[in-house]
């Protein structure tokens, strides 16, 4: 039993050497936007906002959409999807608060057909939209309803594109971390993307790995039509990595995600409910609705989080020093790797030994993805179960999802 254990700690301290060392730096945070340069000319850009149900924050989003400092044509669809809250009366008053009602559109949005989620269809009828407006829009800009941003950051979106040459360009916008559950969990839900989607790898047009972050993607035009539009990805719940990678085989396989400094959500997570429910509406579609990859995915979590401080803290009751020694390094090592996302929500670095009660967390969070999946109440999002489980006796718009 001691032999095994010792194998166990000496595997978790072996993959936490290789993640720190050799994936694609995952946890440095090197990737950030430039600042705008000056232009004699801006492209034209159109931006899709999907809404259901945002009357809180929608107006502060579109407000800061239509109010950015750009030199380009600039015009917004909205669309309300079915909202039953003031929705479109809030979107149209961000416009009038930005100067800028004739740039916005507002559009009734209908019942998702069979095998669309939500999010995709009310993008699919913004994106139809754009021929009846007559606007351009040599970008697409898609973002949030629930999300605000900086008077410069589409200036810099454009200048990143333009710049390198990019088809896609995206931003993990910062998420709201207030209260002691968001503060626990937010960081760690960046962290844990970032090592299952390296933005470094992502970033290289010659490696397959294509992420996005779906509250602020810049597309060049050509490119989504190249794609196939929303309809090539219409069942995906993962919808911003699925989409990055559609754009990514169809154009130059140039696309950049990066970290946010200028847009942040304005969703709160207060509550662990809140961050349970976010966490848990996708875990499960990520493993493709597999039951041996969620069996993979918790023995891998519980290696190289759980054993690690166990092996270190049990050390004065097992007496193993290699086994102590090993378990203390590979959760130094995670605490390391965690440390840098923690600067950027404004929390010590002491915090970063925490990390394993987030994975504990997240781990838990998963298992309970897939039993609400099993349920045929999968991917649920305001009143609406987008990945049933066919065992619940309900079609899965999801199982063909293109998570790459």
């Amino acid at each position: 039993m001691t032999t095994l254990a010792l194998l166990v700690v000496a595997a978790a301290a072996l993959a936490w050497a290789v993640l720190l060392a050799d994936r694609g730096g995952f946890w440095r945070l090197r990737e950030w936007l430039p600042h705008p340069v000056a232009r004699r000319t801006w492209p034209s850009v159109a931006v899709l906002i999907p809404a259901r149900n945002e009357a809180a924050t929608i107006a502060a989003s579109v407000e800061s959409v239509l109010g950015q400092d750009y030199g380009g044509e600039l015009h917004a669809i909205v669309v309300d999807d079915q909202s039953d809250d003031g929705t479109a009366t809030q979107a149209r008053l961000g416009a009038e608060r930005a100067g800028a009602a004739g740039c916005l559109a507002v559009i009734d949005g209908t019942t998702p057909p069979p095998g669309w989620t939500g999010k995709l269809w009310a993008l699919e009828q913004a994106w139809g939209a754009l021929d009846e407006t007559g606007w351009r829009g040599e970008h697409v800009w898609l973002t949030d309803a629930d999300i605000t941003h900086a008077p410069d950051t589409l200036a810099r979106l454009v200048t990143k594109a333009e710049a390198d040459r990019r088809d896609l360009v995206s931003l993990m916008v910062q998420l709201s971390a207030e209260g002691p559950w968001a503060k626990l969990a937010i960081p760690a839900f960046v962290f844990f993307f970032r090592k299952l989607y390296p933005f470094a790898w992502s970033n290289d047009p010659t490696a397959r790995t294509a992420a996005a972050a779906g509250g602020c993607v810049l597309m060049r035009r050509e490119v989504l039509a190249a794609a196939g539009g929303f309809e090539a990805i219409r069942g995906c719940l993962i919808d911003d990595c699925a989409l990055a990678g559609a754009i990514k085989r169809a154009g130059s396989g140039r696309i950049w995600l990066g970290m946010a400094d200028g847009s942040g959500s304005l969703r709160p997570y207060r509550r662990l409910s809140e961050v349970w429910h976010m966490v848990a509406r996708t875990a499960y579609a990520q493993l493709g609705h597999n039951p041996l990859m969620l069996l993979g995915t918790v023995a891998g979590m519980l290696t190289l989080y759980a054993v690690p401080p166990v092996a270190a803290l049990t050390w004065p009751w097992h007496g193993d020093p290699l086994m102590g020694g090993l378990g203390l390094a590979a959760w130094l090592g995670a605490a390391v790797a965690f440390t840098p996302t923690l600067r950027v929500y404004g929390m010590p670095a002491f915090a970063a030994p925490a990390l394993p009660l987030a994975a504990f967390a997240y781990t838990l969070m998963t298992a309970d993805s897939a039993r609400r999946y099993h349920l045929g109440r999968g991917g649920e999002w305001k009143g609406r179960a987008q990945a049933a489980s066919t065992a619940a006796g309900r079609r899965n718009p999801a199982e063909h999802e293109d998570v790459s």
